[in-house]
């Protein structure tokens, strides 16, 4: 490491679990960054900041006024670019030695299937049930651990899902994918500003606590937030043996 880098991150190489080795692993991945909102937005700072090597964002929306109010990653003079160059500038400004690639495209399969390949870490932060099973889907056909966060109103959820771990469920597993569930968005029922921050960064210290060589606590459990009585709620889930996504690429 160099003396600057030894100096920036000088606070995590305190930390008894993560150290030079750790902080030489976090430069050197990669990670996939699926969302640039109000998710992304944290998440992305934070693993910028931390100095992970490669960061690749998708998303294919543009900057919106009304997203200030939760999106940190953008400011007034950003309205109308792609959000993944908004947050491209975002870490530049944090951290020069970032290497991003903004890819303003949908997250379609065959999209994911080429870049969650290319991944150490994958973070959901979309915004809806079809994205988040297929990148799922590409994660267990990967075998690549999912950050997987979700805010709306006042409730928050967030798990580590990693089909290495023989007896881990993958996300199928815990919402199949048959189901019918309603979707929720801020665009009509509102979030909390800070809610989506308080996931994001849970998903980022995740993250990063895998790409560091600590490991994540949260596989194999649901850690739901409710903000209106600051209430944490974990849960532990089990894989489905007869899941039909990954079921049939487990031994």
């Amino acid at each position: 490491m160099t003396d600057d880098q030894l100096l920036r991150y000088s606070r995590h190489l305190l930390l008894e679990d993560w150290g030079i080795e750790g902080q030489e692993r976090v430069c050197a991945a990669h990670a996939l960054v699926i969302g640039a909102g109000g998710l992304g937005s944290p998440v992305a700072l934070y693993l910028g900041s931390a100095g992970v090597g490669r960061i690749t964002v998708i998303d294919h929306d543009r900057v919106d006024v009304t997203n200030l109010q939760r999106q940190i990653a953008h400011t007034q003079d950003r309205v109308g670019q792609f959000k993944v160059d908004s947050v491209r500038q975002a870490i530049a400004q944090i951290n020069p030695e970032v290497h991003v690639v903004p890819l303003a495209q949908r997250a379609d399969a065959a999209l994911l299937h080429t870049y969650v390949a290319q991944a150490d870490v994958v973070l959901d932060c979309s915004d809806n049930f079809a994205t988040r099973h297929a990148i799922n889907l590409a994660c267990v056909q990967h075998a690549r651990p999912l950050v997987s966060g979700s805010a709306i109103r006042l409730d928050g959820q967030i798990a580590v899902y990693d089909t290495q771990q023989d007896h881990a469920p993958c996300y199928a597993c815990i919402f199949p994918p048959n189901q019918h569930v309603e979707e929720t968005r801020c665009a009509t029922m509102g979030v909390l500003a800070p809610w989506v921050g308080v996931i994001g960064s849970l998903q980022a210290s995740e993250a990063l606590k895998i790409l560091s060589g600590m490991g994540s606590a949260l596989v194999g459990k649901l850690m739901m937030l409710d903000a209106r009585f600051v209430e944490w709620q974990t849960i532990q889930t089990q894989r489905n043996p007869q899941c039909p996504v990954c079921s049939p690429f487990r031994g």
